[in-house]
């Protein structure tokens, strides 16, 4: 073994070491290797940088902007809300529409994006049907990981397989290529997640960090919101039918704040044009804000009947209306003058709900009461409205619910995102374009068309994931210079000797599967992918099913909570522990290694 083979496996048993232990950051780990290469001369330090400029890298960073014009535009949390109507309340009934949303949502933008959008989703309906988290967000996050078997761009590792097919100077897979046996996974992974697995998930009550921002129930709280909600119905012969509610007199005469009109289940407007122009009818609900000491004189005099006020409700208003808490600084306008002389409503389209004095919630004759300085004010409106806030004078923004970052900011250009998306996956499927056109081609149009902006652009790129490919890139290219790759590879065949190819693909599967528990499997392909295709065409055998085992066993990242992005977002949420994804993890990673080499064959013959 010469000094060059030694120094290559040196870095890399160093490497594995340092993401194990996880005390430095991964992108940090991948600039070291970088650096300790381009010192080393075993390649160049051209060579050592030239991983940034990888079609590759490219490709994954214009994916994170088409992934981000999914979530800003609202196409992603559609999905989202759907899962919401369909699951109710049944765990079994939930798990089928959940897995097949989130894997789906995973082919196509980032499994971490997909699972971070429907936790709050998942969170919601857990509360309200009394079920335990840990029963649902390790399925989550294993539905979102199959998910990314499904399509060329589901996940790293398969664009890398594939872009190492054609540097072999090879056919590249195709996008589709991988979906035959990621659907046969998803399907055997489903009916174990939702057949065996709950059985070995545990019953823990959740444990949530605390938000940096509260919610929006949290800061309703703190002004007693919830008491002076009430939902009425109209009954035949009240005077308010055919009216709006501005025509009503209802916050003048009545001192009623009308927040929303239900008419046969569906909320009609907003604010702004429940008061412009949505006329009441017989058996309209109203959802209003009023004191509980007035409210049977109003049932009484405009003939309306109380409903009470169901936590589902408020979930849904919490969805399409905004709320943040302002400060009145000494200096503003509105000191001195009560709620309705300050016309909130025409200033900033937003409705004063609630008053705090002395870190007490006034009652809700706070409206007739003249505003001081220090008062905090709880305002309610659309969200957008809600952003715009930030630059008025007379108002200090003290908080907004975390709720705020999740509300599509572009949700008009949901149409436009969705066809961007179905035309880059027609050029991809059709061949029209190569996959990294296709792909940037897309991204730029998200930008152009108001999709995305920018700067929400250049946010989305997760700058770990790029810079882990690109100085990961180079030590393969180091592992081949040195013939450290050759050496491998050499003892590889030996090992395995006569064997079938089946053996392969298995010693394989086990290989990249077990590394991708304790690494990245974007870092576990770049290093396994040169090794895999070195040693099928010194066997003889066909390369695609031998890549095509190391992408799949890629995405196995089952068995501990540091084999992915993904597992790491449900741990808090699930309240789980380590033991607790290796006891749900490693029997569906043996079940993706029976199916894979079960269909592999059929699929890509040797």
């Amino acid at each position: 073994m010469t000094p060059d083979m030694l120094f290559v496996f040196a870095t890399l048993g160093t490497t594995i070491a340092l993401f194990i232990s996880d005390r430095i950051r991964m992108d940090l780990v991948a600039l070291m290797v970088v650096v300790a290469l381009a010192l080393s001369g075993i390649i160049t330090p051209a060579e050592a940088v030239a991983g940034f400029g990888e079609p590759v890298v490219i490709m994954i960073a214009a994916l994170f902007v088409v992934g981000e014009a999914l979530f800003r535009t609202g196409i992603a949390a559609a999905a989202g809300n759907w899962l919401l109507r369909m699951g109710g309340s049944s765990e079994t009934r939930l798990l089928l529409f959940l897995l097949p949303v989130v894997a789906l949502l995973s082919a196509f933008m980032s499994s971490t994006g997909a699972v971070a959008l429907l936790i709050p989703v998942v969170l919601s309906m857990a509360r309200r049907s009394g079920m335990q988290t840990s029963q649902l967000m390790m399925p989550l996050a294993f539905a979102a990981l199959i998910g990314g078997m499904l399509t060329l761009i589901g996940t790293p590792p398969n664009i890398i397989v594939s872009s190492q097919m054609r540097s072999a100077g090879l056919e590249p897979f195709g996008f589709f290529d991988f979906t035959p046996l990621g659907l046969a996974i998803l399907i055997v992974g489903m009916g174990y997640l939702i057949l065996v697995a709950r059985k070995l998930l545990p019953e823990r009550a959740q444990q949530l960090a605390e938000s940096t921002a509260p919610g929006v129930a949290a800061i309703s709280g703190r002004y007693a919101l919830s008491r002076q909600l009430h939902k009425l119905i109209l009954m035949p012969g009240s005077p308010l039918a055919q009216k709006t509610p501005a025509e009503a007199a209802l916050r003048t005469e009545y001192d009623v704040t009308v927040i929303a009109i239900s008419r046969s289940g569906c909320l009609l407007s907003s604010l702004m044009p429940v008061l412009s122009n949505t006329r009441m009818q017989y058996q309209d609900q109203l959802i209003v804000y009023a004191d509980e000491a007035r409210l049977d004189h109003l049932c009484e005099t405009l003939k309306l009947q109380r409903l009470g006020f169901p936590a589902r409700e408020m979930s849904q208003l919490e969805r399409q209306f905004g709320m943040a808490e302002v400060l009145l600084p000494p200096d503003s306008s509105l000191c001195g003058h009560s709620i309705k002389e300050g016309h909130f409503r025409e200033r900033y389209g937003l409705s004063v709900v609630g008053v705090r004095r002395d870190q007490a919630p006034m009652d809700a004759s706070f409206t007739e009461t003249g505003l001081r300085p220090g008062d905090t004010l709880l305002l309610t409106g659309s969200w957008a409205q809600i952003r715009d806030l930030q630059a008025s004078r007379d108002l200090v923004v003290l908080q907004t619910p975390a709720e705020l970052e999740e509300i599509p900011t572009h949700g008009n250009r949901g149409p436009v995102a969705l066809g961007i998306l179905l035309a880059m996956l027609v050029c991809m499927t059709t061949g029209w374009l190569d996959n990294l056109s296709a792909i940037l081609l897309a991204a730029l149009a998200m930008i152009l068309s108001g999709c995305v902006t920018v700067k929400e652009a250049y946010r989305s790129f997760n700058a770990t994931s790029l810079i882990l490919i690109a100085g990961m890139l180079p030590l393969a290219l180091a592992m081949e210079r040195s013939g450290a790759l050759a050496w491998v590879v050499e003892h590889l065949v030996s090992l395995i000797g006569d064997s079938s190819p089946l053996v392969l693909c298995g010693s394989l599967f086990l290989l990249t599967s077990v590394l991708s528990q304790f690494i990245s499997n974007t870092a576990t392909t770049v290093l396994v992918a040169p090794i895999a295709i070195t040693t099928a065409q010194l066997t003889g055998v066909n390369p695609e099913p031998v890549m095509m085992t190391v992408a799949i066993a890629a995405s196995t990242a089952f068995a501990t909570p540091i084999a992915s992005p993904v597992n790491t977002l449900v741990l808090a949420p699930g309240n789980y522990r380590f033991a607790d994804f290796a006891r749900v993890g490693i029997p569906l990673q043996l079940l993706a290694l029976v199916v894979t080499l079960l269909l592999t064959p059929w699929l890509f013959p040797f």
